[in-house]
Parts: C-alpha cells; structure tokens; sequence
C-alpha cells in the first residue's frame, strides 16, 4: 500500500460483507465517478468506493464511487484537514534563540 494506506489498519474495520456492499454501491453508481465539481458530476469509469462521511458509517447512503483521480483528492483533503486540526490543538513551540 502506499500513501495514506501505508501503515493503516483501516481496512480491518470494514464489516465482513464489505465485498458485497462494494459491489452493491458500483452496480447502483453504474460504476460512475459521483464527484461533482462547479455542478457537473465527474462521470468517469471509477473503481473506488469512498465514505461520504468519514467514520464507520459503511451504509451505501454513506457510501459513493469515485474514480482513482477524485478518491485521491478527497482523501488528501481529509488527511490535511486533520493533520491541520491537530496542529491547532498543540502549542506553539518557542524559539530555541528565545529560550
């Protein structure tokens, strides 16, 4: 695995049928990329199946295709924006010449 993957033990949390809704969700997407961007859905031939809403939501309401580029996209999105949330949450460190 590379990227965000690397490492992660997400793919232990994903329930037992998870092969089953996977294919349930492309079927109903029509293997369709459902990005949408200035109001114009994407519509590319995808294979990704991504969370709308991150979590263990693993309902297909939740549950959406994405082509390889826009899965790439989102999740680097979220990766960042959390990367982010816990820079907030830590204290700036002084400057060594400071201290």
């Amino acid at each position: 695995m590379s990227g965000g993957w690397a490492g992660s033990d997400r793919r232990s949390e994903l329930p037992a049928d998870w092969p089953q809704r996977r294919a349930l969700v492309l079927d109903r997407d029509g293997h369709r990329c459902r990005w949408h961007e200035h109001g114009v859905a994407c519509g590319k031939h995808a294979t990704e199946v991504d969370h709308i809403k991150p979590g263990n939501d693993h309902r297909p309401e939740n549950l959406q295709v994405l082509c390889t580029d826009h899965h790439a996209i989102k999740s680097s999105r979220e990766g960042n924006a959390a990367r982010w949330a816990v820079r907030r949450q830590r204290p700036a460190e002084r400057h060594p010449g400071l201290i």
